[in-house]
């Protein structure tokens, strides 16, 4: 048995662990390079305005649902802790890791709102909203994105190559668009897209 995509080059062995391990390796190399050249400048300005936002005084919030909201944490633990060099903790919260709030708020206002009513409570005009989306934008996505406008905040959305909203419903000021539908390599690209970020965030803050 063969496993094939859309590339009639693509075909490898489905059953030998081997060559399966590699063929996901050229896969993940082979988006990076394509993310490379349409990635670079939308990340490098959205490490500007992070880096504008702090030196304002102001700070990250963060969010995404299933393994996105790990890589909201993810950022948040780069932030506050640090990335490849020490420095002073940077402000970042994941409105993702409070498992009694979202709940809570889920349970009062609904599902669409856990996001939403956390950039209501800790957004403020000058900050910015890092919103991360694999398989589409969800409606808590959509309506954080909403609330951070209404905060008078920047919006900066890491996305899919698939997600295609309906106007306004991704009102970002910086989308960062994975050229995939594959929501595995969007995920490891979306990895890969956080390291970028904190490392230009670190050079701009310290100096190389």
């Amino acid at each position: 048995m063969r496993h094939c995509d859309s590339r009639p080059d693509s075909c490898v062995p489905f059953v030998d662990p081997i060559e399966r391990v590699k063929y996901r390796f050229e896969q993940n190399a082979q988006l990076s390079l394509r993310a490379a050249a349409s990635q670079a400048a939308p990340i490098a300005a959205a490490a500007e305005a992070i880096v504008g936002s702090l030196m304002g005084g102001g700070k990250v919030l963060s969010c995404g649902n299933g393994c996105s909201a790990a890589d909201a944490d993810y950022f948040t633990a780069q932030m506050q802790n640090r990335f490849d060099r020490q420095r002073p903790g940077l402000p970042a919260i994941s409105l993702c890791g409070d498992a009694t709030l979202l709940t809570a708020i889920a349970a009062d206002e609904g599902f669409e709102h856990v996001f939403a009513k956390q950039v209501n409570a800790l957004g403020h005009p000058g900050d910015i909203l890092l919103t991360l989306c694999a398989g589409g934008s969800a409606p808590n996505i959509r309506f954080a994105i909403r609330q951070a406008r209404e905060r008078q905040m920047k919006v900066v959305s890491l996305a899919g190559g698939g997600d295609h909203d309906a106007p306004g419903d991704n009102d970002c000021d910086i989308e960062i668009a994975t050229p995939s539908d594959d929501v595995t390599r969007i995920l490891e690209n979306h990895r890969s897209v956080v390291h970028c970020l904190c490392d230009l965030i670190d050079l701009q803050l310290m100096g190389g």
